[in-house]
């Protein structure tokens, strides 16, 4: 039925209903006749209640899509993607990755690492730290690898950018961690 007040004809014609998609699911819809709707849409609004900027937004060719899906990023959520050149075979690097993907998961279950928050146990890993570390350590740690993959130690050589880039973001998470107070 029409869900337009009074009206008796099939509800033919699906409209927006009170709440809008989101988070939380696709949202309500009402179901008018063909004059109801029509009706509706004469004086239906999408951007009523949007700012100037959500109304830009929201008209953007690109809008909704400006984050990748977890399955389709090159990482995938696991880690890193493999540098191909390193393996003959490419079942070799997807094993690598797995298997990496292990030994973090036991390193989040030891017990020194419960009072590390999933991020923080992380940028342990790249750093190659168990839990039961003081910031000296962690210094030290952060001293010696900074050593080792900077370009002014290595004779200029930038190939090992990323790693180094990597080993500074987690000290600097690390450094400021409630759990090394």
């Amino acid at each position: 039925m029409c869900n337009w007040p009074g009206c008796e004809e099939a509800g033919e014609f699906r409209a927006p209903g009170g709440r809008m998609p989101g988070f939380d699911g696709p949202g309500d819809y009402r179901w008018f006749c063909l004059d109801h709707v029509r009706e509706f849409n004469s004086g239906y609004d999408y951007f009523d209640g949007m700012s100037a900027e959500e109304i830009f937004r929201a008209q953007s060719p690109l809008h909704g899509w400006e984050a990748q899906s977890r399955a389709f990023r090159p990482d995938a959520g696991v880690d890193g993607t493999p540098r191909w050149a390193d393996f003959a075979d490419p079942l070799e690097a997807i094993s690598g990755r797995a298997k990496a993907h292990m030994r973090q998961r036991q390193a989040d279950m030891k017990p020194e690492n419960a009072r590390f928050n999933p991020e923080e146990r992380r940028a342990l890993g790249v750093l190659g730290l168990d839990g039961d570390i003081d910031s000296k350590t962690l210094r030290l740690r952060y001293t010696r690898l900074l050593r080792q993959y900077h370009p002014d130690h290595n004779g200029g050589d930038h190939s090992r950018a990323l790693r180094l880039q990597g080993v500074v973001e987690a000290y600097q998470l690390l450094r400021k961690s409630p759990a090394l107070a």
